[in-house]
């Protein structure tokens, strides 16, 4: 794929990125340059390589998943303008 001056500066308009007329060159052969890349990685065989988060084996640090601070719906409830049956009531935005 490559991309011309006027894709870079529809790109660019999308993006909201204000490019000058003498900048849209070297800006379409960045992009050229960044999906020449992307190309590249595609070619890389990565059949039975498995995901990892780092480059060495290491184990994500892991809480236990337990409720400390809860049962408080009374005292945060007493904050809002409004409260019916135990939630926040807010007025109607979509008709």
């Amino acid at each position: 794929m490559s991309i011309d001056e006027s894709t870079a500066a529809k790109v660019a308009k999308l993006a909201r990125i204000k490019v000058e007329e003498d900048a849209l060159p070297a800006l379409a052969q960045e992009f050229n340059a960044v999906l020449g890349f992307i190309e590249q990685l595609n070619e890389v065989d990565v059949d039975g390589v498995e995901p990892m988060v780092s480059v060495t084996p290491m184990r994500l640090k892991r809480r236990v998943d337990v409720v400390t601070d809860g049962d408080q719906q009374d005292k945060i409830l007493s904050n809002a303008p409004d409260a019916r049956e135990g939630f926040f009531a807010v007025p109607k935005v979509v008709e």
